[in-house]
């Protein structure tokens, strides 16, 4: 099943979860399982809040509900990055639970490469060292899907944009996973995304970050209200505004650890 399936989300919602087995290198319990309804079927994450590690800047127990937030963004944008992502009862508590992108073709749209290998037309992010000593470059493919994910990082203040979580779908789309820690109302961007900082925001991304900030006041706003706090939601209209006055890619503000380590 792929994640723009209209079935999808009624199967995540409403179906029963069969855990198999556990994402070890998550820092959160991240389980990997089956949810059926009706015999349909489809491969699922499922992390219970009961899992979540504390963290110093983030209220307990809200991950998952910002990984849902984060989804409804993503939806009122009408991108479709985020797989369809629900809150939900599970076999260890309530959780969230997202439908799972096979990574069929293995293709990766971030990398980190030599000087002399970097793939036409791909944005360079990052000069740094590899653990031999030699220099790299940390670089990203030049996509709409990533100009989009980019932008949305943006209104997510996501802090954790790791390459990783950057996945190309069997469908030919892009999707982003793992967005626990986001929508802080603290500024906390931290994205390998940086290749089209300072660039014009292309004309149909003013229109979809507007209509989504005009949302905000309406059934969006109040969706987000379920996970989210007041300050929270107003931070985001704050941080689109920002993004519409400024009119470009916006570049990191220096207070704040511009990519996440480890970058993958």
């Amino acid at each position: 099943m792929i994640p723009t399936d209209p079935a999808a989300l009624p199967l995540l919602c409403d179906g029963h979860i069969d855990v198999m087995g556990r994402i070890v290198d998550a820092s959160n319990a991240t389980l990997f399982g089956t949810v059926t309804a009706g015999g349909v079927a489809a491969e699922c994450v499922y992390k219970p809040i009961r899992g979540e590690r504390p963290l110093w800047d983030f209220s307990d127990g809200t991950l998952a509900g910002r990984e849902v937030a984060s989804f409804l963004i993503s939806e009122a944008t009408g991108w479709s990055l985020i797989p369809p992502t629900v809150l939900r009862p599970g076999p260890l508590g309530p959780g969230m639970v997202q439908l799972w992108v096979d990574v069929a073709d293995k293709r990766e749209l971030v990398d980190v490469v030599g000087f002399g290998d970097v793939p036409t037309g791909w944005r360079r992010v990052l000069r740094a060292h590899d653990r031999y000593g030699d220099p790299a470059l940390l670089v990203h493919a030049d996509t709409d899907g990533l100009r989009r994910m980019a932008v949305l990082d943006v209104l997510l203040n996501n802090a954790d944009r790791k390459g990783g979580h950057v996945l190309a779908g069997p469908d030919g789309q892009t999707y982003g996973v793992d967005h626990g820690i986001c929508l802080h109302r603290e500024d906390k961007l931290r994205t390998v995304l940086w290749g089209f900082l300072g660039e014009p925001l292309p004309a149909d991304v003013v229109e979809v970050v507007a209509r989504v900030l005009a949302e905000l006041d309406g059934c969006l706003g109040a969706r987000l209200d379920e996970h989210l706090t007041r300050k929270e939601i107003q931070a985001v209209r704050d941080r689109g505004e920002r993004l519409l006055d400024g009119g470009t890619f916006p570049a990191p503000r220096g207070d704040w650890p511009a990519i996440p380590w480890p970058a993958f």
